[in-house]
């Protein structure tokens, strides 16, 4: 038997029935741990819900700053796209959840840890991951491949058998699932389960229909030092406060939303449809600051690595090696990604007006139709020549 289990407790239904779960079949005290990445009011109402399920330890922390400092950010500065379109906001919080949760463990004498995810996604890998590469010893419960229930009955059944209380909207089937955080928004399942059909409206929670968007742009600016946004507007700002202003502004017009049909890491495909307003703003403006800092060379090899990167984080290897020699070649290629770039925000749209930087190694006298500058137009002539030789040995 184990001597505490610290279990990644959110308070919703699975998770409450996992932690009662576990009182029953493992005899031990369990540890909730809650991470406030941004997720919203349901933290309100955690400590009260794992307190009268009889737990005596319940860790609930803000976690906001860290998680977009130190993961978000990040991963921002490689332009991190999955499958050409997914912005990673659920797999990018995995690790520091499970590097906290096995922290926890640590201090308070526990030698397991339990999560929530089911045996067919991507969660289940990547929390995993993270608490062995944090901690190789510790023992992992994972209920949804070890409990006897086999539907969604037998979790309300097993619910009212021991007094879980159960919102009257999780009575029966629940209509999609949901996670959020300070960067993201998905939904999966159930009736977002045949791609053919379009997501109904109430699915979204962070970005209005672009019907109900204003029918004026807002401009705005976003300085960047070291690849990292630090303004907005000229306006100083923490990295999770700039997050949630782009957010608001992204909610606002219509901006983020994406609906893809994705490959899991165990070999499934699964429809997903993520609202990500903040992040969408962030991509672009960054991309935008990089077209005039960075190095032809650096630009397009950041952009060969970029697929690699962003399937390690999506696998949930965001601790092993390879990422965190990527993350030294992108790292090492943003010392001199600083400036200002201008941007229209307007119906789903993300324009952008404008980019300036005194790293620049934008040469207007170069670029100009009217100005030769330190360029001779008759070298391109042996430059075209060179460059045919193999092109007039194909067949």
């Amino acid at each position: 038997m184990h001597s505490k289990i610290v279990l990644a407790y959110s308070g919703g239904l699975d998770t409450s029935i996992i932690l009662k779960w576990l009182k029953i079949n493992y005899k031990c005290p369990i540890v909730t741990f809650t991470a406030d990445i941004g997720q919203g009011n349901e933290i309100v109402s955690i400590k009260k819900k794992a307190s009268d399920l009889g737990v005596e330890e319940i860790f609930i922390e803000d976690l906001k700053e860290e998680f977009v400092r130190d993961y978000v950010f990040p991963m921002f500065r490689a332009n991190a796209l999955y499958e050409g379109a997914y912005l990673l906001g659920t797999a990018i919080a995995r690790p520091l959840i499970a590097k906290r949760q096995i922290e926890i463990a640590k201090q308070v004498g526990a030698d397991a840890v339990a999560h929530g995810s089911t045996g067919k996604g991507n969660d289940q890998v990547r929390f995993e991951l993270g608490y062995y590469a944090n901690n190789p010893k510790i023992k992992v419960i994972a209920p949804w491949r070890k409990w006897e229930f086999k539907s969604r009955k037998d979790l309300i059944d097993f619910a009212n058998l021991n007094q879980i209380s159960i919102n009257k909207d999780k009575l029966g089937e629940p209509p999609f699932s949901t996670d959020a955080n300070i960067l993201h928004t998905s939904s999966e399942g159930k009736i977002l389960e045949d791609p053919w059909i379009a997501a109904p409206e109430h699915v979204f929670s962070r970005t209005k229909n672009i019907k109900d968007t204003p029918n004026n742009p807002d401009q705005i600016v976003i300085n960047f030092k070291n690849g990292d946004p630090i303004s907005l507007n000229n306006k100083r700002l923490k990295p999770h406060e700039l997050l949630n202003e782009l957010n608001n502004l992204g909610c606002k017009h219509g901006i983020g939303r994406i609906d893809i049909v994705e490959n899991r890491f165990i070999g499934i495909k699964s429809r997903g449809v993520y609202e990500t307003p903040g992040g969408t703003i962030l991509l672009i403006a960054h991309r935008a600051i990089e077209s005039i800092t960075l190095d032809k060379g650096e630009a397009h090899l950041k952009d060969e690595l970029m697929p690699k990167y962003a399937e390690i984080i999506y696998n949930g290897f965001w601790f092993s090696s390879e990422r965190i020699a990527l993350q030294k070649i992108i790292d090492h290629s943003q010392k001199n990604v600083n400036g200002d770039v201008k941007i229209n925000l307007f119906k789903g749209n993300v324009i952008i007006l404008g980019r300036k930087s005194e790293n620049s190694l934008y040469k207007k006298e170069l670029a100009s139709f009217d100005n030769e500058g330190d360029y001779d137009q008759v070298d391109a002539e042996g430059f075209i020549k060179i460059n045919s030789l193999r092109m007039k040995n194909i067949k």
